[in-house]
């Protein structure tokens, strides 16, 4: 984990057990799988969370959502670099650190292919529903999740000895769905994707971790479904 001086980079301190509540400014909290390090930590006016994924076998890094403070994320990365970025939908609070990210580490650029033309960094691979993106070793499946934005993806990692884990950007919080901005179609697009691709075929153990905000579990949210659908948001 240390960077080449042997220093552990202060944003990788972290309590011993995993909460996923981070705020702007505080320190990051690191949750550690047996495969993978996911390190979260809290950037920019709108509370948003970046993920930097680590494969234990590799130390190959990649970071989900370079959304704001660049010096913040790149002292988390730390010297290692990261060999990819992945940036959940095109929404501006989502990349706004991500030209000096990728100006600094050099990093291949992944995004949906609905969203791609609304980042104004170029996307290297355009991720489709049901591809794989590696870190490593580590093997992560892209849902395509329609109805926040047309090309909204999320990434799950279906741990081999535990549960999976699921990046959800912003199409699923604690409780509910992405902002579909009160279009009836888009929000019946996006809760038929997030129940279909995600709860439909996800175990109530799957953690889930949203683009801002804490963390939560698949199953913590199941019984919410029916007053979703009621309330139309």
């Amino acid at each position: 984990m240390a960077g080449a001086s042997g220093a552990l980079p202060r944003y990788r301190l972290a309590a011993m057990t995993y909460s996923g509540q981070v705020t702007v400014g505080g320190p990051a909290d690191v949750h550690e799988l047996k495969d993978l390090m996911i390190t979260k930590i809290a950037v920019g006016p709108m509370d948003n969370n970046a993920y930097l994924l680590r494969c234990r076998a590799t130390d190959e890094q990649l970071l989900i959502d370079a959304a704001n403070d660049a010096d913040t994320l790149l002292g988390m990365i730390g010297d290692d670099g990261i060999a990819s970025v992945v940036t959940t939908h095109q929404h501006g609070d989502h990349w706004q650190a991500l030209a000096q990210v990728v100006t600094a580490t050099g990093a291949r650029t992944y995004a949906g292919r609905e969203d791609a033309v609304g980042i104004p960094v170029p996307t290297d691979v355009l991720v489709d529903d049901g591809d794989t993106v590696r870190v490593g070793r580590v093997e992560l499946t892209a849902r395509h999740l329609v109805g926040h934005t047309p090309g909204s993806i999320a990434l799950v990692y279906d741990d081999p000895h535990g549960h999976p884990h699921v990046f959800t950007g912003d199409c699923l919080f604690p409780g509910g769905v992405g902002n579909t901005r009160k279009d009836p179609k888009a929000f019946a697009s996006l809760i038929h994707d997030v129940e279909t691709k995600i709860f439909d075929v996800l175990p109530d153990e799957t953690w889930v971790y949203p683009g801002h905000g804490n963390d939560t579990t698949l199953g913590a949210e199941r019984p919410q479904l029916p007053e979703w659908h009621a309330r139309g948001w």
